[in-house]
């Protein structure tokens, strides 16, 4: 089949597109620069505004610090202090200076003194980027976050990160989360190229083989997301809580196309380091992708990604997130990339079409964080635009290889 990605023809080699991506992702940074609190970055709401006693967190924090990292890394100004401004605070105030790990709030003010794997893969990224970006402090806190995680989440016997820890590190969750493991997997391939070790895509390839080539080929290629201590499924896990932000119940689409391109990045990075990638990577991914768009888009009357599915496929929660469509660009993207196939271009088209269409506010900036099941503005699951990560990263994944993380590829294209 011809290779689209190297003809005129896609819009991967299009330079318009390409400057539009640049553009968009340009518009995105700016309207988070406004995140700025005193202890870290806050989320801000539908407007670009934020309550002068908004609180920091921990994760939007270091996806602050990621995010502005790779626009440093590119030469955008104005970046360096924000990247600054964030490690202080992961190393201050959100830090554990008794026990070690990050709370998800400065001191653990709004009382949650668990400490999550979701959350410290997200510190690891960020000080891994800043390290990219050459900044003060951030090698110290790649090396505390790293020992974290391999200490305390890390489980050899299981090939999975554990799910959280009271603040003392004391009573280990009876819960495995796919998500979390998920978003470890983004993290060691990070580390795989800033640490320079094969270890964490060998880490990786367990934790995808674990969540993707066992449980979800047993789920039409839908990730199942809940499971207990020994990886069995709950599929009842928070059935009276449907639209919880990071555990929800069913099945989600978004993840399905997120695990796509993780799958495709990792089997990149291990040719790439002379490691074996078995063709399940490549197969997983295509089924992740064709079961996410046959289930999840434009399933309910009208067009957009439904958040959740049941166990038969039908749509539970029918909002539309901003991030479900940011994953399913860049997963088109890449199997783009890796196929060069037309059915790829055709939904990156589309994806970015919808994305244009009702996702960009170009009345109050950024993106509409969330959609109704009628695709005008919602705030039923995530209030407001606290997120950057998603939609500034879907901007720069189609100009970058698969082959390595984004800061280290941004920093070879230099």
């Amino acid at each position: 089949m011809t290779d689209l990605t190297r003809t005129s023809d896609s819009w991967l080699t299009s330079a318009p597109h390409q400057q539009w991506l640049h553009n968009q992702g340009q518009t995105l940074l700016d309207f988070a620069k406004a995140a700025r609190v005193p202890l870290g970055f806050a989320g801000l709401d539908r407007f670009g505004k934020r309550p002068d006693d908004a609180p920091a967190d921990t994760v939007t924090t270091a996806r602050m610090v990621h995010s502005f990292a790779l626009a440093h890394i590119q030469g955008l100004p104005g970046c360096t202090p924000l990247i600054d401004h964030g490690l202080r605070a992961l190393a201050g105030a959100l830090r554990d200076g008794v026990h070690g790990g990050w709370f998800a709030t400065p001191d653990a003010q709004d009382g949650n003194t668990r400490k999550a794997a979701y959350l410290h893969a997200f510190v690891a990224l960020a000080a891994s980027s800043a390290v990219v970006a050459g900044r003060p402090g951030a090698t110290a806190l790649l090396d505390e976050a790293v020992a974290v995680l391999e200490t305390r989440f890390w489980c050899e016997d299981e090939g999975a990160l554990l799910e959280s820890f009271a603040g003392d590190w004391s009573d280990c969750e009876a819960y495995r989360g796919a998500n979390s493991n998920m978003h470890g997997t983004e993290t060691f391939l990070a580390l795989a190229d800033v640490l320079d070790q094969d270890l964490w895509l060998d880490r990786a390839l367990r934790i995808s083989e674990r969540v993707i080539h066992q449980h979800a080929a047993q789920s039409s290629y839908l990730p199942i997301e809940h499971f207990d201590a020994g990886w069995q499924p709950l599929p009842d896990y928070n059935r009276d809580n449907p639209t919880d932000p990071f555990r929800p119940f069913g099945k989600t689409p978004g993840h399905a196309f997120e695990w796509a391109r993780l799958l495709l990045h990792l089997e990149a990075a291990r040719r790439q380091r002379g490691l074996p990638a078995p063709q399940w990577l490549l197969e997983d991914a295509r089924q992740l992708f064709h079961s996410a768009s046959l289930h999840g888009w434009n399933v309910d009357g009208d067009s957009g990604i439904v958040y959740t599915l049941d166990w038969d496929n039908r749509p539970v929660v029918r909002e539309r997130l901003h991030w479900t469509l940011a994953e399913a660009s860049a997963a088109a993207a890449a199997l783009l990339q890796r196929t060069g196939e037309q059915e790829y271009e055709v939904w990156y088209q589309c994806f970015w079409d919808y994305i244009d269409l009702h996702l960009i506010d170009r009345q109050h900036g950024s993106w509409h964080h969330e959609l109704g099941p009628d695709n005008q503005p919602s705030e039923k699951i995530w209030p407001g635009k606290a997120d950057l990560y998603h939609a500034y990263q879907a901007t720069l994944l189609p100009r970058l290889p698969l082959a390595i993380s984004l800061a280290s590829a941004l920093k070879l294209r230099r």
